[in-house]
């Protein structure tokens, strides 16, 4: 790959990393402000919960924001009357409204979260995370990618604080960057994932599968804030977008 050609995918690698990084904020700003509120009110109810998240998250679901979906997921136990519990809203595209689920672990609408990747790896390892894409069929009924973090209270997990974007936004913001590149450009996730690709055969949620993309992509499945700037054995060059454990994929 050129010098030209490896400047380029670090230009657009960062302009990437500038969109996301935005969600990633949001985030941290919400958790901080969530673990304030908690450390002054042990044991809330959900109604006290609810007004609180609500009023920090609902001003960030624009119709013209990249973000969906935002909120605070407890850990079990939390609050004094639920044991499981979503604080959670969704809109940009559509209409504002909290997202009504079962907390009753006998219902056959109950889904036990804290399985699910976007709460189970902050609470393994104290750290925000990216998952997907995937089909999120607890809340958009689409392809998304879910940004979560910890919010810990006293040294202990109280919940997770996150927010959803849906592929195809994401798409139509990040697509123009990547159409700068010569040749294909491919966004994926730590996991080899794509999540946008100049190639219309590339589709989103499918495995990006290129020689040594795996061995290069370790780095930020180990940590999603590693710097990778990995040469491909085709000719192609993996690089890390900032801290977003995104990594754009080029091939000549």
């Amino acid at each position: 790959m050129s010098a030209e050609a490896t400047e380029a995918a670090h230009t657009v690698a960062s302009r990437v990393s500038a969109r996301i990084d935005r969600i990633f904020a949001s985030v941290d700003e919400q958790g901080r402000a969530i673990a304030h509120w908690l450390a002054a009110h042990p044991s809330p109810s959900v109604a006290e919960l609810d007004r609180v998240v609500g009023d920090l998250v609902i001003e960030h679901l624009q119709p013209t924001s990249l973000v969906t979906g935002a909120g605070f997921v407890v850990a079990p136990g939390l609050l004094r009357d639920a044991h499981w519990h979503l604080a959670w809203w969704l809109g940009g595209h559509t209409a504002l409204r909290r997202l009504t689920t079962s907390d009753d672990p006998q219902s056959e609408d109950f889904r036990d979260y804290t399985a699910l990747e976007w709460f189970r790896y902050p609470e393994r390892t104290g750290s925000r995370h990216l998952t997907g894409p995937y089909v999120d069929y607890l809340c958009t009924d689409d392809y998304t990618i879910t940004v979560t973090a910890p919010v810990m209270v006293a040294g202990r997990m109280a919940g997770v604080v996150g927010a959803d974007a849906l592929v195809d936004r994401l798409e139509n913001a990040l697509l123009p960057e990547l159409r700068t590149m010569a040749g294909r450009a491919t966004l994926v996730a730590a996991s080899g994932r794509v999540l946008v690709s100049t190639d219309a055969r590339v589709q989103p949620g499918s495995m990006l599968r290129i020689a040594g993309l795996g061995d290069a992509l370790l780095p930020l499945r180990a940590a999603g804030s590693a710097a990778v700037d990995h040469l491909l054995p085709d000719g192609g060059r993996v690089v890390s977008c900032g801290a977003t454990s995104l990594a754009l994929v080029t091939e000549t």
